[in-house]
């Protein structure tokens, strides 16, 4: 097992202009200027700009030939004061250490903004996952797992899916985790195969929680949907969801994409009938092989005349480059870090509302938070209520964030960052700092 790396109180090294901005870059910027509407303690911002920790390990992995390989695995922890841990698990040849850090300070402000009692926490190996045969994707998830398992548990930290990985992988970190207690504990992943203890509704909820704040916060700037146009960039889980109920209650939604590029009809797609990128991969650009829709870049969709803009594949796609040439009334981010510091600047002063990620996309943890508690009390939910409990959620938290941009006159960014961090700050403050 690899040492658990410490953390160091310098600052991550400042991109150039030609390389984009790093999650934790990003993440520190947003906690800056969020602070600046909020009278905090100088400690409890200092406290918040670093992770706990960073465990850092080596995972060997015997190939199907016979070869062994080593990948390098982490976990970041970044604050628990609310609750356990609780954040994704990537399988990404680029996931770097700071990358796992900023997403763990995202996960934090969400499961704040949410009023969810967990902390933040991200991690992940350095592997293509489409490199691994089946085989080799259980051996070298059962042998992460091994060697975290001493920073993991379901009172500790909570891994879930994310990139590269899904509930198969999480039914092997929980079976690899089990194994090693000597009794069966679904609480300690979520995201699993419901057969063993995951949640109805947790693989959707990413894209229903998107679609739920579209709507809702199309009805605050009187957009009817049966009027809206939408444009979604990605179309995975999240993309694909989201795109499928705004379609379902009224929207027309113009334009998606994959990997490959994008497709576009000003008079609305049947996005119904385009698997997502998880039931048959790159089938967006095969459907516009198959069809006369037009044809566009990924690029080009960002810059589409629509209502409403979901930027729901990768992070730092909107940036100072072509935040100007942005033609939504609304973006709704979907994916996580999608959109800049810079480019968050440019949107606001050009008045193009953004509902950031922490609040668009907090439909997994709020879901996953469910399992939990399904699990801790093993008693399972049906899909109703999943969906009735989410909606709520969705709606209470969205409608905590406009109370903060009304009152303060702020971004919807900022005002997330109001509630999630005074929430925070709170918490710190009533427990105070040990010793």
């Amino acid at each position: 097992m690899g040492p658990d790396q410490h953390v160091s109180t310098a600052e991550p090294q400042q991109s150039s202009s030609d390389e984009p901005e790093t999650a934790l870059e990003t993440a520190r910027r947003q906690l800056a200027r969020a602070r600046s509407n909020l009278e905090i303690d100088d400690a409890i911002h200092e406290r918040l700009r670093h992770p706990r920790a960073v465990h850092e390990v080596t995972v060997p992995l015997e190939r199907d030939d016979g070869s062994v390989d080593v990948f390098t695995g982490y976990r970041a922890q970044h604050d628990s004061v609310r609750g356990p841990y609780k954040g994704g698990l990537r399988y990404h040849p680029e996931v770097t250490r700071d990358e796992c850090v900023g997403l763990a300070m995202w996960m934090t402000w969400k499961c704040a903004v949410m009023d969810i009692p967990f902390g933040g926490a991200k991690g992940g190996v350095v592997v293509d996952p489409k490199s691994l045969s089946a085989d080799e994707k259980e051996r070298l998830t059962r042998r992460f797992m091994q060697e975290i398992r001493g920073v993991i548990g379901p009172t500790k930290d909570i891994p879930a899916p994310d990139m590269g990985t899904d509930p198969q992988t999480m039914a092997w970190l929980m079976d690899a985790y089990s194994m090693q207690e000597g009794e069966t504990i679904p609480g300690v992943v979520t995201g699993k195969p419901p057969a063993i203890g995951g949640s109805k509704g947790r693989e959707r909820a990413p894209g229903r929680s998107v679609a739920i704040v579209t709507r809702k916060t199309c009805e605050y700037f009187d957009y009817p949907l049966s009027e809206t146009t939408v444009a979604v960039q990605g179309f995975g889980s999240v993309g694909a969801n989201a795109a499928r109920l705004l379609d379902e209650w009224g929207a027309d939604v113009v334009a998606v994409s994959d990997v490959n590029g994008g497709i576009y009809d000003p008079d609305g797609l049947e996005v119904g009938a385009i698997p997502s990128h998880d039931e048959e991969p790159e089938a967006v650009t095969r459907y516009a092989e198959e069809t006369d829709v037009s044809r566009l870049s990924n690029d080009e969709l960002l810059e589409l005349d629509v209502d409403v803009l979901v930027p729901a594949a990768v992070g730092n796609v909107l940036t100072e480059d072509n935040a100007a040439a942005v033609d939504a009334d609304l973006v709704v981010e979907g994916a996580n870090g999608p959109t800049t510091f810079a480019a968050d600047a440019i949107l606001e002063e050009r008045e193009i509302p953004v509902i950031p990620d922490i609040l668009a996309n907090a439909g997994g943890v709020t879901v996953s938070y469910f399992e939990w508690l399904q699990d801790i009390n093993r008693r399972r939910w049906s899909l109703e209520r999943v969906h009735e409990e989410l909606d709520s959620e969705m709606v209470t938290a969205w409608n905590a964030v406009r109370e903060e941009v009304e009152q303060r006159d702020v971004t919807w960014r900022d005002g997330a960052y109001v509630v999630a961090l005074s929430r925070i700050a709170e918490a710190h403050d009533i427990r105070g700092l040990w010793p």
